[in-house]
């Protein structure tokens, strides 16, 4: 029975974007509050928002602000699922590298690969130590999280009979 050998690849997939998703909450309540501490000149928007800016050149700022937040957190989702298909985090150290891994696959990789933005090496080095450690605490957050989600699968998922069911129709 595939419950007693763990979850399968499909399962991990699933958990690890809604692990990812999650994480992207406390991620992003982590960057507003690094943000701003940092030096007024350096208090321009974050990498979400000036990657949707080069997206949708011209939209109003209400579209880009909501399309930046949905975006990040899909993101995050995509993350997650791609690194728990590849290899779940075992624990918070892992899920801690496979967030640097993002951040440096992303900032260093496609996006600046893309044309969108400079490589990190080129942004502040405030901004870029804001970035890898919301992004440790990302992958921090999933790896708990996952953790968490199998964790309730296991037990309070169980495939024990329902004892609260309606189980016949009613007179």
């Amino acid at each position: 029975m595939r419950s007693e050998a763990g979850p399968g690849r499909s399962t991990q997939i699933l958990y690890g974007a809604l692990a990812g998703f999650a994480a992207t909450a406390l991620m992003t309540s982590a960057m507003w509050r690094l943000h701003r501490r940092l030096p007024e000149e350096e208090r321009y928007p974050l990498p979400p928002r000036e990657i949707t800016d080069r997206v949708l050149v011209a939209a109003e700022d209400d579209v880009v602000r909501d399309t930046a937040m949905t975006s990040h957190f899909l993101y995050g989702a995509l993350a997650g699922a791609l690194i728990c298909a590849v290899r779940p985090p075992r624990n918070v150290a892992e899920g801690g590298l496979a967030g640097l891994a993002v951040w440096a696959g992303s900032y260093f990789g496609w996006v600046p690969a893309l044309g969108i933005l400079r490589p990190a090496s080129d942004h502040p080095p405030r901004r870029n130590a804001l970035m890898i450690m919301v992004h440790l605490i990302w992958g921090s957050v999933t790896a708990l999280t996952m953790r968490e989600l199998l964790d309730a699968r296991r037990t309070i998922l169980n495939g024990r009979p329902p004892e609260d069911a309606v189980l016949e129709a009613r007179p």
